[in-house]
């Protein structure tokens, strides 16, 4: 087969522009895209609004005008509108009366303003694009109630009270005067009492209970039976316009000898640029069964089994509606809405038609000094980054390109060039060249995407955008863990903000429990406001962000005894991960009695990481290690963060468990290899550049942009609402040297307090500080001396590292002998 030149498809020819009579060219104005997209949508808003504003002026006229002007309104519509000696009362005259009868009097009744209400929804959704509202829901109600209510209306007033106003208008009239000589008037009244019941019943989730009619139960029944159903928090999130793709160039044109570059020019757009248009209420997906509302209208994802959920140990069968919510301490809880959010420049990707004739020429001849000949160019515009993708010609080497990365980024005169030899999955060869105009990424318009909204992830992560301008959202819980680094000033900060923010948008308090590290005392502060919605710390810690590094040991070994703690609950519940005996617990499979509890997800982050392991060194990094090898299955995930990546800070022992890692722009590729296994973070341009790691494959990704005043207002929102006590307590842990006072301890000198300690200890069961803060209301000192006070008394045992303590005393007659001991001595 004979080789043909290879065609490119021509752009289409546009209008040529007219000419004056000196020659100059100018454009006639375009009316057919003046009013195409939002400018349609403007006037058909503002058109439907002013309708709307006349109908509900005319008919509200028409409650006080209606005697005199409804002998009016006879004969056709034109001869009434058009007769200028009728002289009508209703504050829009003729007009007025005309509509106020149309619809009041000929139509539904008072209940016609269900109309003017739908009416007024769908002219402000067009007019305000950023306006969420359930059009279809809202608008089904309202034909519902307007008939309904219209034949209610006609009944009661003009049917049983002989009313002159036409409350219910000529359909109520109507449909009430046939019914009631079909079921008669007493019929016709059971039948509209019996459907508004109905209706009360279902709209509102009435329950009906005959509770009082029973045999008396015993309390804890009693208690169950009276739990309030569970409300459910709705995180109402504002979509903008649809998720904008980068559209996809072909350069090719002019690489053919046999085109003719002056007839058309090269540059054709394959994708069209979405235009505005209404967007459909996006789907929020949570795991648990959620009311229709983010106006939207939600998903209910269900529990796939269908079998009613049965109590462990008590045969009682349970209803779908009395499953565990553990929403319910904080049911008021409203998650912070999109508007604390500033949109950051535009989610349009800007095309300079001009820089990328330039790119692609200087491309060409750079090659073309090699000799290396290319079939195909194509270029992908992201929002920093434009991806020029080659078809070399047969014969050429990839990597006699591969070695040409500085040529190529000396003739572009660009910083951050790097060339993708092959393009996974592609026959191509990539060269990533940056923009001059570089756009921000918002935080905004990745969190109201329909992308996140719809995300049914259990941590769902919004990190930026890929170079073809796409979302791209991962789950931190699939990760397990991450590993970041970059030189100061890179993004990593703001990267760390981007992940707690959309976890942040995404989960309730009680689903979700951060611990901070924060060495540097204030790249984490702003979090400290929702201290006791998401933070958690050691018992008897002021501040739950941990700056400390004794502390930040405490901390990670007390997360290992919580990781054990964690695993003996999945082991007695027979199941292999946290989702599996969460949805256990909320079936009411799983007993409190016998130690169970609703798991959340803990998220440890930890910045400047490096400053930790010069301080602390093994002593942070073995449980760091053991943390990122076996806490996944138990919903306890890490993030690491560092500005010096070397091989030192990040050894291969973490590296081996952080499989997802984050490089920002590192100073050499030794760096690079560190935190990546490959090089290209050196040449990186900065300000929130990145590449992801996932793998064996890199992404090169714009963080998004979430600033400092975002972050505090989001922070100031989600503290401002009612929250638990205190934070989410850990396991207590203290080291060696704390434990060692319990040898000098004087059984003689003990506590008033020692004998209610001891039992509240033997009657629970449990060793522990925390329980003595929470049953005697006790501050963390005083609880921690009475505990080596009792582990010298033989009443628990003696501090086991990761362990929990042992009590010694079986019961509390065994214990009632020991203290009669005690006070003998």
């Amino acid at each position: 087969m004979r080789n043909e030149p290879k065609k490119v498809n021509q752009p289409k020819k546009e209008a040529s522009p007219a000419k004056s009579s000196s020659g100059k060219s100018f454009e006639l104005p375009n009316f057919s895209e003046m009013l195409t997209g939002s400018a349609l949508r403007n006037i058909a808003g503002f058109g439907l609004l002013l309708f709307t504003v006349i109908l509900g002026v005319s008919m509200l006229s028409y409650l006080f005008t209606w005697q005199h002007d409804q002998s009016l309104v006879t004969g056709s519509a034109w001869s009434f509108l058009t007769n200028g000696e009728i002289e009508a009362d209703n504050w829009l005259g003729r007009l007025g009366a005309w509509l106020a009868h149309t619809f009041v009097f000929a139509g539904f009744g008072i209940s016609s303003f269900f109309i003017v209400f739908v009416l007024a929804l769908v002219s402000l959704r067009l007019i305000f694009v950023d306006l969420q509202w359930p059009i279809a829901r809202h608008f089904y109600h309202s034909i519902l109630l307007m008939l309904t209510a219209s034949f209610t209306l006609g009944y009661v007033f003009e049917g049983l009270l002989g009313s002159g106003f036409p409350w219910g208008g000529a359909f109520g009239k109507y449909l009430a005067s046939w019914l009631s000589k079909f079921t008669g008037a007493l019929g016709t009244g059971l039948l509209v009492a019996a459907y508004w019941t109905v209706y009360a019943a279902v709209r509102y989730n009435l329950s009906f209970k005959a509770a009082s009619l029973l045999p008396k139960k015993r309390a804890s029944d009693e208690e169950e039976d009276e739990e309030p159903q569970a409300s459910v928090n709705v995180q109402r999130v504002v979509k903008p316009r649809e998720e904008q793709v980068s559209p996809t160039i072909d350069l090719t044109k002019g690489l053919d000898a046999e085109e003719d570059e002056d007839e058309a020019p090269w540059l054709e757009e394959e994708e069209e640029l979405l235009a505005d248009e209404e967007i459909p209420e996006p789907v929020l997906k949570n795991p648990e069964p959620i009311p229709t509302s983010v106006g939207p209208a939600l998903e209910i994802e269900e529990i796939a089994e269908e079998e009613p959920a049965v109590l462990a140990e008590s045969g009682v069968v349970l209803s779908e509606q009395e499953l565990y919510d553990p929403k319910l301490d904080l049911s008021n809880y409203k998650y912070p809405p999109i508007e604390l959010l500033v949109e950051h420049g535009t989610s349009k990707v800007q095309i300079n038609a001009e820089e990328l004739e330039k790119n692609k020429n200087q491309i060409i001849e750079t090659l073309g000094h090699y000799n290396i000949e290319i079939d195909k160019i194509r270029a992908t515009v992201g929002p920093t980054v434009t991806l020029y993708e080659i078809v070399p010609a047969a014969g050429v080497r990839i990597s006699k390109i591969k070695n040409l990365e500085d040529d190529i980024a000396l003739s572009l005169a660009a910083l951050g060039i790097r060339i993708i030899a092959p393009m996974p999955g592609k026959g191509t060869i990539g060269i990533e060249v940056p923009n001059q105009h570089k756009e921000v990424v918002s935080m905004r318009s990745l969190l109201a995407s329909e992308k996140f909204v719809n995300s049914d992830m259990e941590l769902p992560v919004a990190i930026g955008k890929t170079i073809a301008n796409e979302i791209f959202i991962t789950d931190l819980a699939k990760m397990p863990h991450l590993l970041m680094a970059g030189a100061t000033g890179q993004g990593k900060s703001v990267g760390l903000n981007a992940i707690l923010v959309s976890l942040l948008y995404k989960r309730h308090p009680s689903e979700l429990k951060f611990v901070l590290v924060d060495p540097k005392k204030v790249e984490l502060s702003l979090f400290k406001h929702i201290e006791r919605h998401f933070l958690a710390k050691l018992p008897g810690t002021d501040d739950a962000i941990i700056t400390d590094t004794m502390k930040v040991v405490d901390t990670m070994n007390s997360l290992c005894i919580e990781m054990d703690k964690r695993y003996d609950l999945l082991k007695d519940a027979q199941v292999r991960n946290l989702i599996e005996y969460n949805t256990k617990f909320r079936k009411r499979k799983l007993n409190p009695n016998n130690g169970h509890r609703f798991l959340p997800y803990i998220v440890v982050v930890i910045d400047e990481f490096a400053d930790l392991i010069m301080t602390a060194g093994k002593e942070i990094e073995t449980p760091i290690a053991r943390l990122a090898q076996l806490a996944r299955a138990v919903g306890i995930h890490l993030i690491v963060a560092t500005q010096r990546p070397s091989v030192n800070i990040i050894t291969g022992t973490i590296k081996a468990n952080f499989p997802a890692r984050i490089g920002f722009k590192v100073s050499s590729k030794i760096d690079s290899r560190t935190i990546l296994d490959a090089g290209g973070a050196e040449q990186l341009i900065g300000r929130g550049d990145m590449l992801l790691s996932l793998g064996s494959n890199l992404i090169r990704l714009q963080c998004a942009f979430v600033d400092t005043p975002e972050v505090e207002a989001i922070c100031e929102y989600i503290g401002g609402q009612r929250g638990y006590p205190d934070a989410f307590l850990l396991p207590e842990y203290s080291s060696g040297e704390e434990s060692s006072s319990v040898a000098d301890f004087d059984p003689n000198d003990r506590d008033p307090l020692f004998e209610d300690a001891a039992r509240v200890i033997v009657a629970n069961q449990q060793g522990s500080t925390s329980l003595l803060q929470r049953r005697m209301k006790l501050g963390y000192n005083r609880a921690g001396r009475l505990i080596d006070q009792l582990e010298a008394a033989g009443v628990v045992g003696p501090f086991e590292g990761s362990k929990a303590r042992e009590v010694l005393i079986p019961d509390e007659y065994s214990l009632e002998q020991l203290l009669n001991r005690l006070n003998e001595k």
